[in-house]
């Protein structure tokens, strides 16, 4: 797949390249695995306009990490650095390709620089110190990323750690938005239906890698995605784990069971609760404030303590992954596919559902047509409004029930539900408002 979009973040890119000429920057690239986060720095950056370096940290002895790290750089810098023997710590290879930005401006890529955690935890003291001495006599462009959201935020954002308040920018990489997505089925499969959309938006949530593996394959009907993954040679069945084990390491167990409870539906604590049989709370917090695996949503205008509140997984691709692979383990250990996809044909229906509420709400946040979107429910789960979008400016709200199937869509029970809305929130009765559907033709 051709590479599509992102040109704001390209020119973020640029912006602070342009601005290392004259004094160093230092930008923070984060964002889930997949998302594109390399893909994105080779194409802004790494277009000869410079000297350019990427170098990507992987598990490994220090010592052997760098001594590959640094055939990579001088090869890069074509004979202008000169290093005299071999670094063995990481710390003394970048001081050197530091020294070399103190000559003539240069960019340099380090990924995946959670690593480091792993391999000397006492990196991130060292390269402060280094940092500290040097950056304001060099020109260097140093852009770090890293995919395990957890240790990235505890190693840039955490205000006791070495690197706290160094960088000068951020950025975060976000999945593909609802335009874009639309853009790139409707370029790879023109015949593509809404209800490929809503399967592709279901099956990646947007992440760059996803989809370019189902626009390669050709995979531009939900069919043909269903059957690429599941299938022997599927990509996918072991991304989930993958992602987890990166972000968990050996304390896995207990989340892999709370996210699976949440897939299946189970959103509110007392229901996660009772499926593990134990106390959730810690667990659940860390998945939400720590992880940002799930979301703790209230009901839109309720108070932050409120007790009505539903966790939910906010990544599209992982409650896809739990609710029909790690629930269905047995058939595929089994190798037992076409059960399998029989399985996710009959219910993907159900289970889009949510799906298609958030792909409105991710569309309309794009859109930027709201100051407020959220859902509203009572306590007692009687009455449920699928989106509920404020526009403050305007001094309106707009109700909305999402539905795959039209003819499940009901105004006067719509209405009925915005009068018991009102009632738990007499203040929005000033606002104009307006009941209406969303469907699968309105994506």
């Amino acid at each position: 797949m051709n590479f599509f979009g992102r040109e704001k973040e390209i020119e973020i890119l640029w912006r602070e390249r342009k601005l290392s000429l004259e004094n160093s920057r230092f930008t923070v690239l984060t964002g889930r695995r997949r998302v594109g986060k390399t893909e994105l720095v080779d194409k802004a950056l790494n277009d000869g306009q410079g000297d350019y370096v990427y170098l990507l940290l992987t598990r490994q002895t220090e010592r052997n990490l760098v001594a590959s790290l640094q055939e990579e750089a001088v090869r890069a810098f074509g004979g202008r650095l000169k290093i005299y023997g071999t670094c063995e710590r990481l710390r003394d290879l970048l001081r050197e390709i530091m020294r070399l930005a103190a000559e003539r401006p240069l960019t340099l890529v380090i990924d995946e620089f959670q690593e480091m955690d792993r391999i000397n935890p006492g990196f991130y003291g060292e390269f402060q110190g280094l940092w500290d001495r040097m950056n304001k006599d060099i020109r260097i462009n140093l852009v770090v990323s890293g995919s395990v959201n957890r240790l990235m935020n505890k190693i840039f954002f955490n205000y006791g750690e070495p690197l706290y308040g160094r960088n000068t920018s951020h950025l975060r990489l976000e999945p593909f938005p609802a335009s874009l997505l639309k853009r790139i089925l409707s370029a790879h499969g023109p015949k593509s239906s809404k209800n490929d959309l809503l399967a592709l938006w279901t099956m990646t949530g947007g992440v760059a890698r996803y989809v370019s593996l189902f626009m390669d394959a050709h995979a531009f009907t939900r069919k043909r995605m269903i059957d690429l993954f599941f299938s022997d040679a599927s990509p996918f069945l072991e991304e989930g784990r993958s992602i987890l084990m990166q972000e968990f390491g050996n304390d896995s167990a207990t989340y892999f069971t709370i996210l699976s409870s949440i897939a299946a539906g189970h959103t509110k604590f007392a229901e996660i609760k009772n499926d593990l049989g134990s106390d959730v709370g810690a667990y659940l917090s860390n998945l939400d404030k720590n992880y940002g695996l799930i979301r703790k949503i209230n009901p839109v205008f309720a108070p932050p303590a409120s007790k009505n509140a539903a966790f939910r997984i906010g990544d599209p691709f992982l409650r896809f992954w739990f609710r029909y692979v790690f629930t269905c383990a047995q058939y595929v250990e089994r190798g037992m596919f076409e059960r399998l996809r029989s399985l996710v044909a009959e219910d993907l229906d159900v289970f889009s559902g949510y799906a298609l509420e958030r792909y409105f709400e991710w569309k309309f946040a794009e859109e930027e047509r709201y100051s407020t979107i959220g859902g509203w429910w009572d306590r007692k789960g009687e009455n449920e409004i699928d989106l509920v979008c404020e526009d403050d400016l305007a001094g309106k709200i707009d109700f909305f029930e999402v539905k795959r199937d039209k003819g499940r869509y009901s105004a006067d029970l719509l209405e009925r539900k915005v009068e018991a809305f009102l009632e738990k929130n007499p203040h929005k009765r000033k606002f104009a408002r307006s009941v209406g559907l969303l469907s699968l033709e309105d994506m």
